[in-house]
């Protein structure tokens, strides 16, 4: 199945900062700006296209449950995902299964834009936490 880069996720603990950043040193557009409660999530989220590439930002809501609050006490600020768009979101699931390869069955959800997505267990990515989504809505 092809998979092509779709976003980079950036754990960030001052969204203003960086969203000022990527404004007026790499000439980025904020595409949307919204906070998710949702469990697992608990973050604002600001996306920022550079000249048609997509990077998410992404800041804790809540210090003690946030999953971003987490990475950042673990590993610092940074990459903290890199997301593959994929045609057909639970035939890419079928295929990881069968190569031996388990997600984050409770990441599983829908995004605000209809983006479907879920995560893959680091512990068979080498350690890189990598999302695949797609958007049925645009088929």
């Amino acid at each position: 199945m092809e998979k092509t880069l779709d976003h980079i996720g950036v754990a960030v603990r001052n969204i203003e900062d960086t969203i000022h950043f990527y404004e007026n040193v790499l000439s980025a557009t904020l595409i949307d700006r919204y906070r998710s409660d949702a469990k697992g999530v608990e973050s604002e989220i600001a996306i920022m296209d550079v000249n048609g590439d997509r990077t998410e930002l992404l800041a804790p809501t809540n210090n003690e449950t946030s999953p971003i609050a987490r990475f950042i006490r673990q590993k610092g600020k940074g990459v903290h995902h890199i997301a593959y768009r994929v045609d057909d979101l639970d035939a890419a699931l079928e295929e990881l299964e069968q190569q031996g390869i388990r997600i984050l069955e409770d990441s599983l959800r829908v995004n605000k834009h209809g983006r479907r997505l879920i995560y893959l267990n680091p512990a068979d990515t080498e350690g890189t936490i990598i999302e695949y989504c797609d958007y049925p809505d645009l088929k």
